[in-house]
This record gives C-alpha cells, sequence and structure tokens, in this order.
C-alpha cells in the first residue's frame, strides 16, 4: 500500500488569541487534486504552512513524502512546489535574475516551460518585479512553482489577483502538464467553479478542522437535501449526516450523503411529504460551513 503524500493527525496550532488548528486529521494520496474549502479564518492557510514545514504544529504528526516537513530533506524538497497566499518574490531584482536564482536549486528545473509560460502570460523580463501588477507577480509565482516539475504542487489561493483569462490559462497549464503528469496538488480556493473543473476530491475546514474530505463526484452525485416534518425524520439512519438543523415549526433540514444502494429510497421520501433535492457543491459548502 502507498503511503499518504501528506498525512495530518491530530495537530493543533494556537496563535495568540486564536486556534488556528483544532485537531485537524488530513490525508492526501499521491495523484489526487485536492480542493480545500473554507470561509476566511478558518485556517486553511495555517493548514499548509504546517504541512510544508513552514510552521511547527504544538500539537499532532506531520509526514509530507514520508517525512517529517520541519527536517525534509533536500531530496524531498526539490519534489515540492508552493504558490503562497501572499507574494514572496525578491521584488528588487526582475523576472530573469530571480528565476535564474531559484534555478540553482533544483536539478530538474524545466528551461522550456519556463520560457513558455513567460512568452504565454507576457511577464517582462527585465522590468523590477516590485513595478509588475498584481496579476503579472501572481503568474510569476506560479511559473516558479512549476518550473521544477514538482511531484506535489501546493497552492494557496493561486488565482486571487487574475482576471477571468489568467485564470482560465493557469488551469488550462495545471490540466495539461501538471494533473496528466500525476502530480499531487492540494489547492485553496474561494472560486468554487475553478475547483469543480480540476479537482478529485475536496475537503471542508470550519474552524480549525477539516469536518469533510470526500471525492468530488460522490459529494456532488449522491449528497442531497432532505427535509420534512422531524418526527418523519428521526426515524432515517441510513447515509452519512453531514448537518442536521430543526426549527421551531416541527422541521428538520437535513444534508446526507446516499449510497449508491440508498437512491431507490428517494421516492419513498417523497411520497411521505418529505423533500429531497440534490445540492450543488457552493450551496453544500455554504450550509457545512456556517
Amino acid at each position: 500500500m502507498t503511503s499518504p503524500v501528506l498525512e495530518m493527525r491530530n495537530a493543533f496550532k494556537r496563535f495568540p488569541g486564536k486556534l488556528a488548528l483544532d485537531g485537524s486529521n488530513f490525508t492526501v494520496s499521491a495523484g489526487r487534486v485536492v480542493g480545500l474549502l473554507g470561509r476566511n479564518g478558518a485556517g486553511k492557510t495555517t493548514l499548509l504552512e504546517c504541512a510544508l514545514g513552514l510552521r511547527e504544529v504544538d500539537i499532532g504528526e506531520v509526514r509530507l513524502l514520508g517525512e517529517s516537513p520541519m527536517s525534509l530533506s533536500e531530496t524531498a524538497r526539490s519534489r515540492v512546489g508552493y504558490v503562497p497566499q501572499q507574494n514572496d518574490l525578491f521584488e528588487w531584482l526582475n523576472a530573469g535574475q530571480m528565476l535564474a536564482f531559484f534555478k540553482a536549486f533544483y536539478t530538474r528545473w524545466n528551461d522550456s516551460k519556463v520560457a513558455a509560460l513567460l512568452d504565454r502570460w507576457s511577464i517582462p523580463l527585465h522590468t523590477p518585479i516590485g513595478k509588475l501588477s498584481g496579476g503579472e507577480k501572481q503568474r510569476l509565482s506560479i511559473i516558479r512553482a512549476l518550473a521544477h516539475d514538482p511531484d506535489v504542487l501546493v497552492l494557496d489561493e493561486p488565482v486571487a489577483s487574475l482576471d477571468p483569462g489568467g485564470r482560465r490559462d493557469f488551469l488550462r497549464e495545471l490540466v495539461e502538464r501538471t494533473i496528466e503528469n500525476e502530480t499531487t496538488v492540494v489547492l485553496s480556493t474561494h472560486i468554487l467553479s475553478d475547483l469543480e473543473r480540476v479537482a478529485s476530491d475536496v475537503a471542508i475546514m470550519v474552524a480549525g478542522k477539516i469536518i469533510l474530505h470526500q471525492v468530488l463526484d460522490t459529494l456532488t452525485e449522491h449528497t442531497h437535501r432532505v427535509v420534512g416534518p422531524t418526527q418523519l425524520l428521526q426515524e432515517i439512519a441510513f447515509g452519512k449526516m453531514l448537518k442536521r438543523v430543526e426549527d421551531r415549526a416541527g422541521n428538520t433540514t437535513l444534508l446526507l450523503t446516499f449510497g449508491e444502494a440508498d437512491q431507490g429510497r428517494i421516492d419513498d421520501f417523497r411520497s411521505k411529504g418529505i423533500r429531497v433535492e440534490a445540492i450543488a457543491l457552493e450551496d453544500l459548502f455554504i450550509e457545512i460551513s456556517q
């Protein structure tokens, strides 16, 4: 059995006045593209930084490529690409100088890929990075992360500064070059339409915990909103319960992920006056993260 590319177990991380990770568990298998969703402040950036060894968890265990990310070997480090939420480029250099600097650290730097992306995204080589637009800086950060053909790619809001055309170009690159090479990707984003184009799995984070991690197709095909009288719904004991809300009028709303064998029972519920409806990923995320 292949070991997970990334594994986080019972991880806690506290900052002054805030518990950023609250016993988080997160496992990513090789070749999966995991979309990480969560509201602002849910802990997504902290989770990714702890996974990469940029921060150390207070309690818990983290393994990246089978090693502790706080003491990652040079071999393992060379297999990882990272696009942070906040630009960390050397703004006093130009793009050509910065890429040449990073090239020295990687044995499998892909010059042809770098040249093609610089040309496709019209990144000026000789302009100081500090004078580039926000979108140009973000594209350059993406190029730097992809340049050494990483086996693991961690992207924290990588398209936040890009216009729709730039997002489309980036996603095309991710699909055509990265996913086809079976690269493992963890992608944090607020743009669910982008995530749905590329992700194989989705993980939802609330208040420092991963509360749901499932194959995206299974989640969207088999999750339903079930609404009906509380008395009738009290007897439902199948499927995976994602959320239950009871109101004062005697009704209950459930979010349920049905199994394959349960699909035939939906008509039975409807015949009893219970409303059963499919729920889109955006609506599911909003409801489950409240």
